[in-house]
């Protein structure tokens, strides 16, 4: 707290300035040690003696915006830069009061007149490449931030900013690296431990990741939804330690409203669909827009197309985009304008360039703030919004906060509600979500006939050829598969299997590729369960999505995780000829094998309760004859029921979007519908 001897405008008395100072310092020895009631005391006492002092105007401006007082902050740190315009720590102060006014572009101002005024002012660069951060601008925050550390090399908040710098350019070694130096300084630093992890994750080093999580976490127990992290990162390398206790006690610190799991993670943890939503509308709640520009209510009732603008993070070789794909080349352009905005990474891959040719409008929009991308979203005047990203990695709730279309609409990429008061609907279909789960629900749905899942018939399996051998597998013997996501493996789902396995010699459960670590682990726990360790195959990777699908024909029968269904993988396994048995959950994320099936006519496959479901998998091991008729049946099916009829699919999906866009231009409320035949 460096002050500055006050500028007088009247003439104050040698005897009032001399107790003017006295009252001054011991307010900022108050305001050091946390007594802010008596600092502000003080600092007004030491105005009423000199009015015009220009540091007990200051510190009171201080004071208020450390007390979250951001206008009475504003106005009086105004106040004594009018007194003295020359103080580079006041112009940082104003620029820091500015920027959480969201008063971005004059925040840069007060920001760079404190750099001219003290170029070797290492914090005001810091809040300088802060606020670029949030401009979008992060190449230019990167130059800030070395510049503060260049000036102050022990600067640990300057390194640790310079790592989240470098985490959202998605250069994560360098983020790990800047962590580490923060660290290095100052190793009681829970939020670096914390985005150290989480940068880990991204490089696929989970286990040093949970190593970070878990110093962070005792460090600061109440860290922000960690709890629910490293228990996620955990069950991704199904790593159970304890999991049953952990668990317990994070469903028990949901339901007390502590903010300890992101939406996303607990949708395979469990499938309270009343915590479900309780969770996405309190996360929502602290990313609420704060986006200065209103919506402008209106329905464009003059133009022949509907406009239809599909937002996502995932415009790449990514299961969204898999099953999507054909969804965005079967709209029929006589009636719909089809724009897709991008705000996931540019990959360049196969996916991405098929998508920017797709679509009547791409727009990359990764480098946009939440509020340039509102803007450009708003200029395209939208009837429709789509968010296929929902509340998974990367996505942009502020911007469905600020609404960019008369009707907003959730789909596919979250299974669940998004729990944003301005997303009008999602669309699900009648075995996703009954009539009674609406309460669970903030949007209203609207249920499709048929599956709600878009499938692209065009991904089609190669007409390649495994061998059992070359896949690893036994050549004798049942295969029994499960392609799912590691973190969607449980313990109560792994005794399942392993009850199956023992109750079919030879059996062998073919899962996805695996790190050596989570290998390991399964293995171990295979063997905990009285199930030989290399009764478990992992299989290797392909780069051939055709050749993928081609091999899972060597598999028998894919066995369904629960509470978080196969979503993608069972389409795949489906378009494969192979029998997929699920077990219906009571979740969204837990009904996409039953609502697959059902589109399909194989509801002899469905289960609702997992005894049930493991006496199925067993039986139709011990009876080829019977599971034959079940390959059979789903081989016709393939090519006679709507699951992979992407033109009925988009011909009930713009039936959904004219009704909603009708109701809204008759002034009607959202409300719940069916759709499609």
């Amino acid at each position: 707290m460096s002050t500055k001897a006050g500028q007088s405008h009247r003439a104050i008395s040698p005897n009032d300035a001399m107790k003017a100072q006295a009252k001054l310092e011991q307010g900022l020895a108050a305001h050091q040690h946390g007594s802010f009631a008596q600092a502000r005391d003080l600092y007004e006492r030491a105005l009423k003696l000199h009015p015009n002092h220009f540091d007990a105007v200051h510190m009171l401006g201080l004071l208020a915006y450390q007390q979250g007082q951001l206008d009475r902050a504003a106005l009086l740190i105004g106040k004594a830069l009018k007194l003295d315009p020359d103080v580079a720590s006041a112009h940082n102060n104003f620029g820091n009061v500015l920027q959480d006014q969201r008063k971005l572009t004059l925040a840069l101002a007060s920001y760079d007149r404190a750099i001219s005024l003290d170029p070797q002012y290492a914090e005001a660069h810091n809040n300088r490449g802060d606020l670029l951060q949030v401009l979008g601008r992060v190449t230019e925050a990167l130059t800030s931030y070395a510049r503060a550390i260049e000036l102050a090399p022990r600067y640990a908040a300057a390194f640790y900013n310079q790592a989240n710098a470098f985490g959202r350019l998605g250069r994560w070694r360098q983020a790990v690296e800047s962590y580490d130096q923060a660290l290095a300084i100052s190793p009681q630093y829970p939020q670096a431990l914390m985005n150290r992890g989480n940068a880990l994750v991204e490089l696929r080093e989970n286990e040093a990741a949970v190593q970070s999580y878990t110093q962070a976490l005792s460090l600061d127990p109440t860290i922000p939804y960690l709890a629910g992290t490293l228990l996620h990162v955990n069950t991704q390398q199904c790593k159970w330690d304890d999991y049953q206790v952990h668990l317990e006690a994070l469903l028990k610190d949901l339901r007390a409203d502590k903010p300890v799991c992101l939406p996303f993670p607990l949708l395979a943890l469990t499938d309270d669909t009343i915590l479900h939503k309780q969770v996405a509308q309190a996360w929502v709640a602290t990313v609420r827009s704060t986006i200065r520009s209103p919506w402008v209510e209106t329905v464009r009732n003059h133009r022949a197309k509907l406009r239809v603008g599909y937002f996502s993070g995932d415009f790449c070789n990514h299961p969204v985009a898999y099953l999507s794909a054909g969804l965005f080349e079967a709209h029929d352009r006589a009636r719909f304008e089809i724009f897709g905005f991008s705000f996931g990474p540019d990959t360049r891959d196969e996916m991405r360039q098929r998508l920017e040719k797709t679509f009547d409008h791409f727009l990359d929009v990764k480098d946009c703030t939440d509020t340039q991308l509102v803007a450009r979203a708003r200029e395209c005047e939208l009837d429709i919004a789509v968010d296929l990203t929902g509340l998974t990695k990367g996505c942009r709730p502020r911007v469905f906060l600020a609404r960019v279309a008369p009707v907003q609409v959730s789909y596919l990429g979250y299974p669940g509600t998004t729990g944003i008061p301005e997303m009008d609907y999602v669309l699900v279909d009648q075995v996703i979500a009954e009539p009674s789960d609406a309460m669970h629900y903030t949007e209203k749905l609207i249920r499709l006939a048929n599956s709600y899942q878009a499938n692209d018939p065009s991904r089609r399996p190669s007409q390649r050829v495994f061998s059992r051998k070359e896949l690893g597998l036994p050549e004798q013997g049942f295969v029994y598969c499960c392609f799912n996501n590691n973190y969607k493996i449980n313990p109560a789902m792994f005794d399942r299997w392993m009850q199956i396995l023992s109750e079919v010699p030879d059996s062998v459960l073919w899962l996805r590729e695996a790190t050596e670590e989570t290998a390991k682990n399964l293995r171990k726990e295979a063997v905990a369960r009285g199930v030989a360790g290399d009764r478990l195959v992992f299989a290797g990777r392909i780069d051939s999505m055709a050749d993928h699908l081609a091999r899972q024909r060597a598999a028998d029968l894919f066995i369904d995780a629960l509470p978080y269904n196969a979503h993608t993988t069972a389409s795949d396994a489906l378009w494969a000829g192979v029998p997929v048995l699920t077990c219906k959950g009571g979740s969204y994320a837990g009904r996409v094998g039953a609502s697959l099936l059902s589109a399909l006519d194989l509801h002899e496959l469905i289960t609702t309760n997992l005894v049930d479901y493991a006496v199925l998998a067993i039986a139709l091991a011990r009876d080829p004859a019977r599971l034959f008729a079940i390959r059979t049946k789903l081989e016709h099916q393939l090519l006679t029921q709507p699951l992979f009829d992407i033109e009925r699919f988009a011909r009930n999906i713009e039936q959904a979007f004219v009704v909603a866009i009708e109701r809204k231009a008759k002034g009607l409320p959202n409300d719940h519908f069916d759709v499609g035949v």
